[in-house]
C-alpha cells in the first residue's frame, strides 16, 4: 500500500484538469463498494475545511439536484459496475462537469467518446485492494481544484508511516510480535463490531467491508456519537451472544475531547454486559497518517483472519453469483 499511494498521488498530481472545474459548488462521487470507499474517506477527512460538500451516491439514478455547477465523479475499478454506469449515462444529460476514474471498462469508452477527462489506472488486483486509485487521485484534485489546502506534506508523512507499520505487521513478523495477527486471532469465531467518530468514521465502514470480503466474515460498523443515541441501549439482548461479539475501536488523537469521553463511557457500558472490546489506534502525526495507518491495520487483519478461516480472500463468489442472476434477468 505504501508504494501504490506515492503512485496513485504523483499520478494525480500530473494529471491536467479543465480550468472550469474549480467553478463549482458541490462535489458528487458515484461509486459502489470498493470504488466508492475512496470517496467516503476523502470527505471524511476534508469535511472540516472543504468549502464545498462532496458527497457519494451509490445507486442507479443520478440526484436530482446536480446542475451545472457539480462536479460529478464516476468511481469504478472496472468500468463495468452497472449502477455506476447508470448514473454516470443520466450525468451525460445535465451540465455538469465530469470525470472519471477507472482501469477501461464501458465506462472508460463513453468518457473518451464524449471527451470526458479520464484518470485511468493500470492496476490488477480486486477493487477494494486498489483503495490508494480511488482515494488519493480525488483528494489530489480537489487539491488542485483550490476546495482543500495543500496535502503534500502530510502525504510524504503517511508513506513513511505505512512503511514502517508494514515491517511491524506483515506476514513475516511472528504473532508474539504481530498485533494484526493477535486481533485476527481474537476475531475468529466472533462477529466483529467496528467502532469510529469523524475522520474514522469511514475507516470503521473500510473495515467491515475487508471482513465482508477478505475474511467471508459477518461485520458491521457504527459511527461516535449517533451510536450512543441507539446501538449502547442494545447491548442487553440476547444475552447468549455477548461472549461471540468483538468490539473494535478506532482512534485517532485528533478526536475531539468529547468524543474521546464517549469512548471511555461506552466500553463500560460493554463491559457491564460482558462484551470484548478492544482499542486500534492510529498512527503519525496528521488525520491522514492516522486515517491511513488505520486502514492498513484493519486490511492486514481481514486478510490473517481469512488464513485463520482457511479461506482464498481474494474471490468473492457470492457477489458473482449475484451479478450473474442480475444478468439472467436482462436477456
Amino acid at each position: 500500500m505504501p508504494e501504490l499511494c506515492q503512485r496513485a498521488w504523483q499520478m494525480a498530481m500530473s494529471f491536467n484538469l479543465p480550468q472550469d472545474y474549480s467553478r463549482v459548488n458541490k462535489v458528487v462521487i458515484l461509486g459502489m463498494g470498493g470504488s466508492a470507499i475512496g470517496g467516503d474517506l476523502a470527505s471524511s477527512l476534508v469535511a472540516s475545511e472543504a468549502k464545498l460538500p462532496i458527497l457519494i451516491y451509490r445507486d442507479y439514478d443520478l440526484p436530482a439536484f446536480v446542475d451545472g455547477q457539480t462536479l460529478v465523479i464516476a468511481s469504478s475499478y472496472s468500468g463495468m459496475t452497472e449502477e455506476t454506469l447508470s448514473s454516470f449515462e443520466q450525468a451525460l444529460e445535465t451540465e455538469s462537469k465530469k470525470l472519471v476514474i477507472t482501469t477501461g471498462g464501458k465506462l472508460k469508452t463513453i468518457a473518451e467518446e464524449r471527451n470526458i477527462p479520464v484518470f485511468s489506472f493500470d492496476y490488477k488486483a480486486q477493487p477494494r485492494a486498489a483503495l490508494p486509485f480511488s482515494f488519493l487521485p480525488i483528494l489530489g484534485f480537489l487539491q488542485k481544484l483550490g476546495f482543500i489546502s495543500d496535502k503534500s506534506a502530510d502525504m510524504s508523512e503517511m508513506v513513511r508511516v505505512l512503511q514502517e507499520l508494514s515491517q511491524r505487521i506483515n506476514e513475516g513478523v511472528p504473532v508474539s510480535r504481530n498485533p494484526a495477527k493477535q486481533l485476527a486471532n481474537r476475531l475468529y469465531g466472533h462477529l466483529a463490531v467496528i467502532y469510529g467518530a469523524g475522520i474514522l468514521s469511514e475507516v470503521a465502514h473500510r473495515w467491515k467491508t475487508q471482513l465482508n470480503e477478505n475474511s467471508k466474515a459477518w461485520a458491521f460498523y457504527e459511527v461516535f456519537p449517533e451510536l450512543n443515541h441507539n446501538a449502547v441501549v442494545g447491548y442487553q439482548f440476547p444475552p447468549e451472544l455477548a461472549s461471540q461479539i468483538m468490539v473494535i475501536l478506532l482512534r485517532s488523537a485528533s478526536l475531539p475531547q468529547r468524543i474521546q469521553l464517549r469512548y471511555q463511557v461506552t466500553c463500560q457500558l460493554l463491559e457491564r454486559v460482558k462484551v470484548d472490546y478492544r482499542f486500534i489506534d492510529g498512527e503519525g502525526a496528521s488525520p491522514l497518517s492516522q486515517m491511513m495507518s488505520l486502514v492498513l491495520f484493519g486490511d492486514y487483519v481481514s486478510y490473517y483472519l481469512a488464513v485463520l478461516y482457511k479461506i482464498d480472500p481474494t474471490p468473492v463468489k457470492a457477489i458473482d453469483y449475484l451479478k450473474e442472476q442480475l444478468a439472467k434477468e436482462e436477456e
